[in-house]
């Protein structure tokens, strides 16, 4: 054997990735464990909440944590401020958020919040272990592994969201710029309440403003008219 060879053999293996796992099912969380197992990483600690990882996190000090998207107790974007907590105490764990839906606004305030080392992934979009493993290793390395969708829909999000909005829509939109409630829409523009409500939803989705509990997305839709 050459002195190369031997080398080589003497040479101690890298140590196996260390994650945490945040996920509220308990038989998606059991399955992702043994998954990641036989990816070759260690799964030191698994939560059904995003509160109870950031809790024990800084003591476990992972290379990657795991989180699903929407979780106890609101189910609406528990991951992602998980996700921008831990790149605030811990900016060189990487993060790979798993989702059964496309969370567009979720992904660009991480993306926009962080240097690379994150992945988004759907969960039923995962086609293969090599896959899995493949993306927790370039996460771990600093890269960034969008699923396609989540790119067309960030893509998507790049074009001018206002030009969308039918001609109803827009003078609804101008109405709530002004200030005007529902019933004040409704009645200087002669339609009803109803017709009203189901327009501003409109709005709100075109403009790409999901429900996060923690935004005014009328305020929001007013800046964006705005800036228009």
């Amino acid at each position: 054997m050459t002195d190369l060879a031997s080398a080589i053999l003497a040479a101690p293996s890298a140590p196996p990735l260390r994650l945490v796992l945040a996920e509220d099912s308990v038989l998606l969380r059991e399955g992702l464990i043994r998954l990641f197992d036989e990816a070759g990483f260690v799964t030191v600690a698994s939560y059904g909440d995003a509160d109870s990882l950031l809790a024990e996190v800084d003591a476990l000090r992972p290379d990657i944590a795991v989180l699903d998207v929407r979780m106890p107790p609101t189910f609406r974007d528990e991951g992602v401020r998980a996700a921008l907590e831990l790149r605030r105490r811990l900016p060189s764990v990487g993060i790979l958020l798993l989702s059964q839906y496309v969370e567009g606004t979720y992904a660009h305030e991480l993306l926009a919040a962080g240097n690379g080392g994150l992945g988004y992934l759907l969960k039923d979009r995962v086609a293969s272990l090599d896959e899995l493993r493949d993306a927790v290793t370039r996460i771990s390395a600093g890269g960034t592994v969008l699923d396609p969708q989540v790119v067309r829909e960030l893509l998507a999000r790049r074009t001018d969201p206002v030009a969308a909005l039918t001609p109803r829509e827009r003078d609804v939109l101008g109405l709530m710029a002004e200030g005007r409630t529902n019933a004040g829409i409704a009645a200087k523009l002669v339609i009803g309440v109803g017709a009203v409500e189901k327009n501003v939803t409109s709005i709100f989705q075109k403009l790409g403003l999901d429900d996060s509990g923690s935004d005014h997305r009328r305020v929001l839709a007013v800046l964006t008219y705005l800036r228009h």
